[in-house]
C-alpha cells in the first residue's frame, strides 16, 4: 500500500519494574513470551507491514538490547541512546525525529503483542490513518475481552473516529495498547526535556486531530510476570 509508513519508532527505553525479578537481569523488551523476545514479536509485525527502518530507544541494560538486535535482518534498525538521561515516550520520540523523517510512522512499544484478524492491524491502521484530519491515529482495543489487562481504560470514541480521554471517575470501553501511527506535526513545539506522548494526544484532542481505530483481534498486556503465561496460552489457543 503506497500510504503505509517505512518507518517505526520502537520504544525500548523503560525501566520494567513492575516485571520483577524478570527485569532484575535483562530489559523488559527482551523477556520471552511463546519461546521468543517481546521485542521480535514485535519487530516482525512491522516487517510484514513492510517497514524498512525501525528506530529503537535504549536506556534500561541498553547494551543487552543493542547486542541482540546488532544483526536484526528486518527492519533495519537505528539505536536511539538515551544511557544518558531517561526522556519519556514523548521526549524519546523527539530525540529519534531525525531519523525518522518527514512522513507519518508507526510507534510501537517494544512489549506489546497481540493477535490479530483477518487483516493485520498495522495494515488496517495505514488505511485509515489520514494525514489531512489526523496528527494521530491510536490503535485501541476493548477493555472487555483483553488479556491481562484489568483497568477503566483510556478513551471513548466518537461516531466519526475522533477520541476522547476518560474523566478521572469514569470507566471507558478503549484501552490504548501502545500502536498508533504518528504524524511529525504532532510533535510541533514540544514540551522540553522528558514528557509523556499522552500530553500530545491531549494536545491533538483538544484540536479533533486525535482518532481512534478499533483493534481487530485480542490483545495481551503483559505486565507482570504472571501475564506472561496468559498471553502464552492465548497465543498457543489461536493457532489451534
Amino acid at each position: 500500500m503506497q500510504n503505509t509508513p517505512r518507518t517505526a519508532m520502537v520504544l525500548a527505553a523503560g525501566l520494567g519494574t513492575r516485571m520483577r525479578p524478570l527485569t532484575d537481569t535483562m530489559p523488559k523488551p527482551l523477556v520471552a513470551v511463546a519461546g521468543k523476545p517481546l521485542i521480535d514479536h514485535v519487530l516482525a509485525r512491522l516487517a510484514e507491514a513492510g517497514v524498512e527502518r525501525a528506530v529503537v530507544n535504549v536506556h534500561y541494560k541498553a547494551e543487552q538490547i543493542e547486542k541482540h538486535l546488532r544483526d536484526w535482518p528486518k527492519p533495519r534498525i537505528t539505536i536511539s541512546d538515551e544511557r544518558g538521561v531517561l526522556l519519556g515516550t514523548g521526549g524519546g520520540v523527539v530525540k529519534a525525529l531525525p531519523h525518522l523523517g518527514e512522513e507519518p510512522f508507526y510507534l510501537i512499544n517494544s512489549d506489546t503483542i497481540w493477535i490479530d484478524g483477518v487483516t493485520p492491524n498495522l495494515v488496517r491502521l495505514a488505511a485509515g490513518f489520514d494525514p489531512a484530519t489526523m496528527d494521530a491515529l491510536l490503535l485501541l482495543a476493548p477493555t472487555t475481552g483483553c488479556i491481562g489487562y484489568h483497568g477503566r481504560g483510556d478513551f471513548t470514541m466518537l461516531p466519526d473516529g475522533r477520541l476522547q480521554k476518560r474523566g478521572e471517575r469514569e470507566v471507558a470501553p478503549f484501552v490504548y495498547p501502545g500502536v498508533a501511527i504518528l504524524a511529525p506535526a504532532l510533535f510541533k513545539d514540544p514540551p522540553p526535556d522528558a514528557f509523556a506522548l499522552t500530553d500530545l494526544f491531549a494536545r491533538a484532542a483538544e484540536k479533533g486531530r486525535l482518532h481512534g481505530l478499533r483493534l481487530e483481534g485480542q490483545w495481551m498486556h503483559v505486565g507482570t510476570p504472571e501475564a506472561v503465561g496468559e498471553a502464552e496460552a492465548a497465543i498457543k489457543a489461536s493457532a489451534e
